[in-house]
């Protein structure tokens, strides 16, 4: 049955084309954005220059964020807002050598506007917009969004392994390296049409046919949903520290464990490579867990996940330990992207999918990092990394235990796509599901 589930995943050409071209945009993102707080330190930047840094980034991506969701939304399956992501990717190298680094080193605020601008239009807002289409393409052409999503893990785990030591032959590189990946996946989005998505755009353009985007009014009462700001009070005190720690802080961190700083790049190049390699498993296992424990507890997990791996972080100033406990990363990063879409899928409403995802997960987390970053940038230049990482972890710990009791059961308010346990299927349900395996396989 595995052998068979798999030759049919590569048989089917919409699942080819989505994971080719998240694959090139984490390759395009990777290359450089593992290192950022690294160039933005070599630029001369202090803790709290730093957060002012990432703070206006996400206050661009937020915004960036919901006018991608509500547009994706309207426009279904077509690529428009895609290309542009792949155009800015595809210039991302010229634009830092010869606009944001110069800028940066006359007038920080004014290279930190415009950055935040081009920055977040490609990557950081790009990224959610690019995994919400991937996610819808997967339900309209029977695919699981996890293992598509893998390959952008696997593509992000590929640079990260050479980022480190291309980084110390010159930073600028990685960003050139950026650059021509984003020209891949610009022409893979240019040119690569299967025959199921061509006719189904020619469906979706037929005025007689059923609408299947949302109106205006569905998409303003998003924000009217109660059970919606329950939930991105979590994503508010968890998944905000995925960035604000991650990218803001560990770099620097973990390259002081080592006698120079040399080594500490190229070892956290290599660590962090093996970590997205993991990761990128851990794409294809957590739907596995979700169908276990279900998505409620999966997202609770994830959220456990990050509070062990950020406090043991404050714990343990040994390279081989906080390297083992880095490796928690590979589990938390499923465990908080997959079920959260399915969380949306399951208690919304799935034609508002991308808007949900946008605002739900992503835009809660952007606004965390606005509110979070400078002034944990400015407790990280005053107490150091132990009681940055410890209190940190504490809030998480915090939204963890809020969670708990907020976040809805998977039997609960089911507005969307009912989810049904292993444990809970009766046999004449897997067994119908199984007959549906067969014909679609036959078909």
């Amino acid at each position: 049955m595995a052998t068979s589930t798999t030759a049919k995943v590569w048989r089917n050409p919409s699942y080819l084309q989505s994971s080719t071209g998240i694959f090139l945009f984490f390759c395009s993102w990777g290359i450089w954005w593992s290192f950022f707080q690294r160039w933005l330190n070599s630029m001369g930047l202090n803790g709290a220059e730093v957060g002012t840094i990432y703070s206006i980034n996400s206050l661009a991506t937020l915004v960036l964020m919901f006018c991608y969701g509500l547009i994706q939304d309207n426009l279904g399956l077509k690529r428009r807002l895609v290309i542009v992501i792949s155009v800015i990717a595809a210039l991302v190298g010229p634009f830092v050598q010869f606009i944001y680094a110069p800028l940066m080193k006359t007038n920080m605020m004014a290279a930190a506007f415009i950055g935040s601008i081009v920055l977040s239009a490609g990557f950081m807002a790009g990224c959610s917009l690019i995994e919400a289409v991937a996610e819808r393409y997967s339900r309209r052409f029977g695919f699981e969004y996890g293992q598509s999503r893998a390959w952008g893990s696997f593509g992000y785990a590929i640079v990260a392994l050479v980022a480190g030591f291309v980084f110390n032959v010159n930073p600028m590189i990685n960003f050139w390296i950026g650059s021509a990946f984003g020209v891949g996946m610009l022409i893979v989005y240019l040119t690569w049409y299967p025959a199921e998505q061509r006719e189904a755009l020619k469906e979706a353009a037929d005025p007689n046919a059923a609408p299947s985007n949302p109106t205006l009014k569905e998409m303003a009462h998003v924000l009217k949903m109660p059970a919606l700001w329950v939930l991105i009070v979590f994503m508010l005190l968890t998944n905000t520290f995925y960035t604000v720690f991650d990218q803001q802080m560990f770099p620097t961190y973990y390259a002081s464990l080592f006698p120079s700083e040399a080594t500490g790049n190229a070892v956290y190049g290599t660590l962090n490579s093996v970590q997205v390699f993991c990761e990128s498993a851990m794409m294809g296992v957590v739907p596995i867990i979700m169908r276990k424990i279900g998505v409620r507890n999966a997202l609770l997990l994830g959220s456990t996940v990050m509070f062990l791996r950020i406090g043991l972080c404050g714990v343990f100033h040994d390279p081989v330990a906080v390297s083992i406990v880095k490796m928690f990363h590979a589990i938390e990063v499923p465990l908080f992207c997959l079920p959260a879409f399915r969380y949306f899928t399951l208690h919304f409403n799935p034609k508002l999918s991308a808007t949900l995802y946008m605002v739900g997960f992503q835009i809660a987390s952007q606004i965390g990092q606005v509110v979070f970053s400078t002034p944990l940038g400015m407790l990280h230049d005053r107490m150091g990394d132990r009681a940055t990482f410890l209190s940190i972890s504490g809030i998480v710990l915090a939204a963890t235990i809020y969670g708990f009791f907020v976040i809805k059961r998977d039997d609960e308010q089911v507005d969307g796509d009912p989810f049904i346990r292993d444990s809970k299927k009766t046999p004449s349900l897997a067994a119908d599901e199984a007959l549906l395996s067969a014909d679609s396989e036959d078909m």
